[in-house]
């Protein structure tokens, strides 16, 4: 396996630090960066809102296991703490695995307790979608469709509207 699709989120402290700390510790493998979107909380309403960026990583020795490993390790490194009473609180950084392909480009699935992929909200995630439209115009999330396609559906036309470009927080520039 090679490449994956993390969506890095944060909207507590310096939100753009964290991520730019995430982004240099998965260091080379990062091939690309979205452009920063700021968006409403999702599923918790009471915090404050999120800064949220997609990256395109590749590494031709990491599973998906290691990707998912790799985005706690980012996590653990900004102080993320879990909430058990709030799954969708407020964090310093949040890394989600959304989507692992094989050298061949076949799409990873699992089942797995600590790892489902695709990732299993995806679909239903505007700020996850629309970062990623960016970098890749043709993506599809595999059991669900193209990206473009689900970014016009319904279910994140609310969330869509809600999402603010950014531009003044890139991570492009990791000077």
């Amino acid at each position: 396996m090679t490449r994956a699709v993390l969506s890095l989120g944060s909207n507590l402290g310096d939100r753009r630090a964290h991520l730019r700390s995430a982004v240099a510790l998965l260091g080379d493998s990062v091939t690309a960066i979205s452009g920063v979107y700021e968006t409403p909380p999702w599923g918790d309403a009471a915090q404050p809102p999120y800064l949220n960026v997609v990256v395109i990583v590749d590494d031709a020795s990491a599973t998906a296991r290691d990707w998912l490993e790799r985005a706690r390790a980012c996590e653990s490194a900004e102080g993320r703490v879990r909430d058990p009473e709030r799954r969708f609180g407020p964090r310093t950084l949040d890394v989600d695995v959304i989507d692992v392909r094989s050298a061949d480009g076949t799409p990873v699935t699992s089942d797995d307790e600590e790892l489902t992929l695709p990732h299993p909200r995806a679909h239903l995630r505007a700020f996850v979608l629309r970062p990623w439209l960016d970098l890749e115009p043709d993506a599809v999330l595999p059991g669900h469709g193209s990206v473009a396609a689900l970014l016009d559906a319904p279910e994140t036309a609310a969330d869509l509207a809600a999402m603010s470009p950014r531009p003044d927080q890139s991570l492009e520039s990791m000077e």
